[in-house]
């Protein structure tokens, strides 16, 4: 048991790093808070405490500790779940993208049993899984998603050799041009602000800037250059750091109608060597070298060492690349005036395809043998982007960033995340674990920044962001690995204690199954809702599912019909994989998808580890050592 806050004196206050007079000015306003506070429960008072601005950025992150330890000292999580940090507004939540729908579908779709959006949350998300077709259309119009041809219908399940069921049948639309074009609502028009980046090293020059007309005119200048090079539905990569380049490259693959080869720019030439036969690429872009912290280190060469069809090769520094290129090979400059004939060669006309059309080959992180190819049609980026939308509320004027590479499925996920909401991307072309990256976060804007725990552990613990400014941050979001609760704390208060979404999901969903929310109170390194639209049951080692409101730990089995998932596998049996050997669940075939979760009181879960990590013992799964 911890020291109570009503013990916390100026002794203490002075160890967390405080001098005799800040401590007792602290003391004073802090007593007063917990006085203030509505009942001495400590979710209340810990409420008040952040309500007050008790803690500021600049205070030592001891200090933030011993208020949250002391506050929290006798709470039981055995009884009452995990400590809360961070409380919606009734104001606020009627804010949100998912508060405005609830308050205006509610009344209707649930009736009398609709209160508010705090109130109503789970009875929603519940009503969305049981309705989602009524959910997915009210959604869509949402979003910046243009059908060239509408879909008949947002579901149809008559093919029962589809678990997961066939998506917006009949629709024809280029998901790239989505993010294009300006539209009237979500209000995007070509002056808005679409980009913002700034090279590692220019940490006092201003931010560079791209609206969505500069952006859109790229996009088709490099879309013209591809069909000068390629095929049509060729398959081509892109190995190197997520800069404005590859995103553009990236729209401009999916706008002209080829298919984006995902490969990240960490990998040995014998992983890239996989993906390109397995995708069997006709091409690649990539660049010279990667900077890092003032250090060049080489990319092309190891992307050659690979043997690709075709480099194209772009200069990480300046207007010229610097090294000897292959034959077959083009520099970026090269490629591009191959649209140079053309009377505009800044527009493009886009390839129209079926709503399933391949757009992305991704790779799920394969540890033995061939890493699983997973195809994303025109719905991943719909669903991505919804989730984004619903969850992390992403809405117009926002800046995004998140510091990640197209080689995973973050990468295409914040992409799509920004331009088919209408708020810009922000994009660091360096190492985000220096402080150039913090700065360039606060000279941006940026409002929601996502990370991956063992970024956020670096940060804090060397130091490197203290003095910055983030208090434009009005949320974070994290994924990637189990967050840890006191860097969370820490990464929370930097921006005065706002909400960190935190994601689980997969590649092959092209969302997350549960999530953080900002309509339900917030624990650090926990997730407080199953997504929208998305049902699952916690199986015990039987294969039988437990209670839905009981604590429990055990596998996941998710409810098929998830928009956006895969039903196919380049270079694997899809059914063998996700569905073989899991349970019937209500007449549904459950969908495997490897997590071992627990199911907290009062509802939160915590990602415990993946079952393929897991021996079975007499019935009994334990995790390897």
């Amino acid at each position: 048991m911890g020291m109570r806050v009503a013990e916390v004196g100026v002794g203490e206050l002075v160890k967390a790093g405080l001098s005799m007079e800040e401590a007792q000015e602290f003391e004073r306003i802090l007593k007063a808070a917990v006085g203030g506070a509505r009942g001495s429960d400590p979710s209340e008072v810990w409420r008040e405490v952040v309500a007050r601005r008790v803690l500021s950025p600049s205070h030592p992150h001891g200090l933030h500790q011993l208020v949250f330890n002391s506050v929290y000292a006798e709470w039981d999580e055995s009884t009452r779940g995990p400590p809360l940090y961070w409380f919606p507004s009734l104001y606020e939540s009627q804010h949100t993208n998912l508060g405005r729908l609830m308050e205006t579908y509610g009344p209707r779709l649930l009736g009398l049993s609709y209160k508010d959006p705090i109130t109503s949350h789970s009875l929603f998300q519940k009503f969305s899984v049981q309705n989602l077709e009524v959910y997915w259309s009210m959604v869509l119009k949402e979003l910046s998603v243009l059908f060239h041809r509408a879909p008949r219908c947002i579901l149809d399940t008559t093919d029962k050799s589809k678990h997961g069921g066939t998506w917006l049948p009949g629709a024809v639309l280029n998901i790239a041009e989505c993010c294009l074009l300006p539209v009237s609502y979500p209000r995007k028009h070509d002056n808005s602000l679409a980009v913002v980046w700034r090279d590692e090293g220019n940490d006092d020059s201003p931010v560079n800037q791209m609206t969505l007309k500069e952006l859109r005119e790229q996009v088709m200048l490099v879309a013209n250059a591809l069909d000068a090079t390629f095929t049509k539905g060729d398959a081509i990569a892109i190995d190197m750091p997520m800069t404005v380049y590859a995103v553009i490259i990236y729209l401009a693959i999916v706008l002209a109608g080829f298919v984006v080869v995902s490969i990240a720019d960490s990998f040995a030439a014998k992983e890239i060597a996989t993906r390109l036969r397995v995708s069997k690429a006709k091409g690649i872009f990539t660049q010279d070298f990667i900077v890092r912290r003032g250090r060049k280190f080489p990319l092309y060469s190891r992307v050659v060492e690979a043997a690709p069809h075709k480099v194209i090769l772009l200069p990480a520094i300046g207007k010229d690349v610097n090294v000897q290129l292959r034959e077959q090979d083009l520099s970026w400059k090269d490629f591009l005036s191959r649209a140079d004939h053309l009377p505009r060669p800044n527009y493009y006309s886009p390839v129209y395809q079926p709503i399933d059309a391949v757009t992305n080959i991704l790779f799920s992180s394969g540890t033995t043998g061939d890493p699983k190819a997973i195809p994303w049609t025109q719905v991943s980026p719909i669903r991505s982007a919804a989730d984004a939308w619903a969850q992390s509320n992403i809405q117009v004027g926002d800046v995004l960033c998140w510091p990640t590479n197209l080689g995973w499925v973050m990468g295409p996920s914040i992409l799509y995340a920004s331009f088919l909401t209408g708020a810009a991307l922000a994009l660091y072309h360096g190492s985000p674990l220096d402080r150039g990256f913090g700065k360039f976060v606060q000279d941006a804007g940026v409002s929601i920044l996502g990370t991956v725990p063992s970024l956020v552990k670096t940060w804090k613990n060397t130091g490197c962001m203290e003095g910055l400014d983030w208090t434009k941050i009005k949320s974070f979001a994290s994924t990637g690995e189990t967050s840890n609760v006191d860097d969370d704390l820490w990464l929370s208060s930097r921006a005065h204690y706002k909400p960190i979404i935190e994601c689980c999901g997969g590649t092959e969903l092209a969302s997350s199954y549960i999530q953080g929310s900002m309509l339900q109170p917030q624990a650090f390194g926990a997730f407080s809702t199953t997504a929208m639209t998305t049902g699952f049951v916690i199986l015990d080692e039987n294969g039988v599912p437990y209670p839905d409101d009981q604590p429990c730990v055990g596998e996941v089995g998710l409810f098929p019909l998830i928009m956006g998932a895969t039903d196919w596998l380049l270079n694997a049996d899809h059914e063998e994989i996700y569905f073989k050997g899991m349970p019937m669940y209500k007449g549904m075939h459950l969908r495997r998808h490897g997590d071992i979760i627990k199911r907290t009181v009062g509802g939160y879960f915590v990602v415990q580890g993946r079952a393929d990590d897991t021996m079975n013992l007499g019935g009994i799964k334990v995790p390897h050592s």
